[in-house]
This record gives C-alpha cells, structure tokens and sequence, in this order.
C-alpha cells in the first residue's frame, strides 16, 4: 500500500490478511479485499477535512483598509460638497463661486484610486506570480507573507520527489555495476512494487533494454526472484539472502548497515546462491532543495522539516537540505497541532506541503503554499500554490507577496493622503471643476502605473548582502520592486 498521502511515509507498506487499511491510500499491487469498518464521517479523511475547516474558520478575518474608507468616504463627500456651498452662501460669497466649489469638491473626489488600490496590485501580481511558478489566492497571502518569520516543509513530495529511486549501488568483489543492474532490473521490471519499479527504471536509464525474466514469482514482504541468461536471480531483502541460505560478503553488509542508518532502503541481489551487489533506495531530494533553503536563510527565516516519516530517514534529508530542525513521526493531526505550537511561541508561520496529511497544517499556518500536483485537500487549504515542482518557487512566493502588500500600501497612502490634500483645496475655491476632473483622472492612473511597477518584479539572488539590503526592510523591499 502507497500511505504517502496520508502518512507522508514514502515506502510502501506491506499489508497481509487482517491489517487495517486506510481510504485514501492506494493497493500498488495484488487484489485487495477490504471491509468497511469506517464509513462517510467517520473515515479519517473525513476527519482530516474536519481539521481543515476548523483550522479556516479559526483565522481573523482580513480587514480590508480600502473597503472601510469607501463605507464611509462617498457619504462624507456629498456632506462636504454640502457644507461648501452652504459656508460660501451664508459668508456672502457669489452664487456662482458657491456652486463652482461645491463642484470641485465632488469632482476632485477621487474613491475610484482607493477602489483600484488593492485590485490592481493583486492582479498584475498573480499575472507576475503565473509567470514565475505562484497562484495568489488573495489579499490573506500578502498580509500573511510580510510577518512571516518560519517556515515549516513537509517532506514526501515537497522536500523530496514523493518517489523511491536508486541513490548507490555497490558490488562483491570485482563484479562491474552494470552486471548486478542487469539482473536487478530484469527481475523487477516483471514487478508492480514501488521500489521494483524504481529499480528497474534506473537499470533501463544506465544500459537501456532489459534481458526477459522466465520464472519470475514474486515473494511476498521479501523480494523477488527469476531466471535470467540461465542464471537464477533473488532480489530482496536480507532476510530473503538468509532463508536461502546465501552468504552475505562483509562489504555488502558494512554498506547495508550504513545504508539503514541514513533511513534508506536496501536491496541485495545474488545469482546462483552468490551475493552480487546491493542497491540503495532513498526518495531523493528536489535538486532545487538546498538553494531554495538557502535562499530562505538569507532572508532571516527559520525553517523546520516536519514529517510523518521516521526520524532517521528526515534528518538525512534535512542535512542534505540545510535544515537544521526535524520533527518526525508526526501524526496528521498533530502537524496541525505543531504549528498552533509555534503560534502560540509568537511565530509567525508559513507551512509547504502537498498532501491530504498537510491540509489541516496548511490551513492552520498564517500562510499555507501547496504544491500544484498535490491533493485537492491541500491545494483548497493553502493560500499560495505553487505551481512550478521546483522548490526555488517558494522564497520567490513570498518575496513577490511582500512586494505586493508594499505596493498595495503605497496605493492606499496615496489614494488617501491625494483626499486629505485635494479636498480642502477644492472645498475653498482654489481649485475650478475642470482642473480638479484632470485631478481626480490622474490620481486613479498613478494608482494603476504604480501597481504596473510589479509587472518588472525579479526573484532576488541568494547572497548574504540579499538580506541586509532587501528583505529585513521593508522599505528598501519596496524601493527595489
């Protein structure tokens, strides 16, 4: 059974007569007949989707500046033009000034760049965001990304490929690697398993065509076994070398030993009652990992590994990543309960994963980034998703959010501070109707050109400078963009 989604454990687990099973995980091979003990709101994907919809609706909701202003700004316009006139008649002043002034007050008036300030921030930023790998859902993600100080990862399919393949493979005496490929990857080619299939995947990548396998059986929670070139093949694990009685040489075994110890899977082959060779499986890292980890390091964040998956194995992906803090062996819930954790210590949190087992995380995070090819359930919980599979993707996410939020700010100060200025000036007659429309136009086209400004906007470099210049302040984020 393929558990990833709901464990994040990678390797498949053997399951036999009388083992429970979990909907939502997948049979990889043989036929599979199960009875319903858990059904509708009672199964644990629907209590993980509990977990998500309560996580949601626990989040403040977003205050939206613009929106305030505009309840109450055309209101107190109509009562300024109102009291203009009324002053300049009950001071003596001409009619026709009155009139004049009270019109400039109402045209001058310009709600139209309050109304346009967050919009059009947002939408030349998700159509910058398409084009860098992001999906802003909205305004929640650029509040969230300027107060971000950690970042928590998840590791299957996020950190990692979310797919066995072969890292190392070592062999008895002379033997070449090409030899044990061959054997190893003929017998497992006839296979279903998630790891036979990595095998012989990586044997057909290295020497191409395969030679056939003729008595090929499969040998349930042990390995497999075949005839190739007229040689018999076992392949699988120790235990299955032992029951055959076949020698392990202490070169397969020292790396076999090591091998574990840095949480991969091992596989030894032998031909003929010989010990050949041994492979080892691991779910490798994104090439992207270490440099987008990198990157968030320079941008002052803290960043977690928090998995389902057993210790040894996370703190051998962390150490290749460069993260320094693992949480292992975590249960779907609690990952939840992990970041309303780090909440509590006055973090604020931004949490990537991918699968159903993260939803709930996501949707607890101030800031949830899901990855484009993951779980519906995640991809609804999160507030960015990420749409390239490349990790680099995610400090890039949080930069252009910061970039936003600055540029929406700067719209809504302008927008504002253009009123308080104007207003008076119209409301005492130095200002005449066809000079306040120009006015009033070109406010609303800064508001536009200015957002237009993110159209230019790059992924910053990842140098040690980055931080002191860019990120730490806010304003030279803004000068910047």
């Amino acid at each position: 059974m393929d558990t990833s989604a709901m464990t994040g454990e990678p390797v498949p687990v053997e399951v036999a007569e009388g083992d429970v099973v979990t909907g939502a995980t997948v049979n990889l091979s043989g036929r599979l007949v199960v009875r319903a003990t858990q059904v509708g709101s009672d199964t644990q994907l629907a209590a993980l989707i509990r977990l998500v919809e309560h996580a949601q609706a626990g989040k403040a909701a977003v205050q939206r500046l613009a929106d305030r202003i505009c309840g109450w700004f055309v209101p107190a316009v109509f009562v300024l033009s109102a009291l203009t006139l009324a002053v300049w008649l009950l001071a003596g002043g001409p009619t026709h000034e009155a009139v004049t002034a009270a019109l400039a007050v109402l045209i001058i008036a310009c709600p139209c760049a309050l109304g346009l300030a967050i919009p059009t921030a947002l939408q030349v930023a998700s159509g910058t965001g398409a084009k860098l790998g992001v999906f802003i859902k909205g305004h929640q993600a650029m509040e969230s990304a300027r107060v971000i100080d950690t970042v928590v990862l998840d590791k299957t399919g996020t950190l990692t490929q979310g797919r066995m393949s072969v890292v190392e493979v070592i062999t008895a005496g002379d033997r070449p690697v090409r030899e044990v490929l061959r054997y190893a990857g003929a017998v497992e080619d006839a296979s279903e398993h998630a790891i036979a299939t990595a095998i012989a995947a990586h044997a057909r990548a290295e020497l191409g065509d395969l030679p056939a396998v003729n008595g090929f059986a499969a040998l349930a929670g042990l390995g497999a076994q075949g005839t190739v070139e007229d040689r018999r093949i076992l392949i699988g694990s120790a235990r299955l070398l032992a029951q055959q009685d076949v020698a392990i040489p202490a070169a397969l075994a020292e790396a076999r030993t090591g091998w574990e110890g840095q949480g991969r899977t091992v596989v030894l082959v032998a031909t003929d009652g010989a010990a050949i060779g041994a492979l080892a499986l691991a779910d490798a890292i994104k090439p992207s990992a270490a440099d987008a980890i990198a990157r968030l390091h320079s941008m002052g964040l803290r960043t977690l590994l928090l998995t389902g998956d057993n210790a040894t194995t996370a703190q051998a992906v962390a150490a290749q990543a460069g993260i320094t803090e693992v949480i292992a062996e975590v249960l779907p819930a609690d990952k939840e309960a992990t970041i309303a954790r780090l909440q509590g210590e006055g973090h604020r949190v931004a949490m990537v994963g991918d699968g159903i087992n993260d939803a709930p995380a996501l949707a607890r995070a101030d800031l949830g980034l899901a990855v484009v090819d993951g779980t519906d359930v995640a991809l609804a919980a999160a507030d960015l998703i990420l749409i390239r599979d490349d990790l680099d993707v995610v400090p890039t996410a949080l930069t252009l959010a910061r970039a936003t939020l600055r540029t929406i700010r700067g719209n809504l100060v302008w927008a504002f501070g253009y009123n308080v200025a104007a207003l008076p000036l119209a409301a005492t007659g130095l200002l005449n109707p066809l000079i306040a429309g120009g006015a009033m136009a070109l406010s609303s086209v800064f508001v536009v050109t200015n957002s237009l400004r993110l159209r230019r906007f790059a992924p910053p470099p990842a140098t040690d400078d980055f931080l002191t210049e860019h990120l730490n302040e806010e304003e030279a984020v803004g000068e910047k963009v």
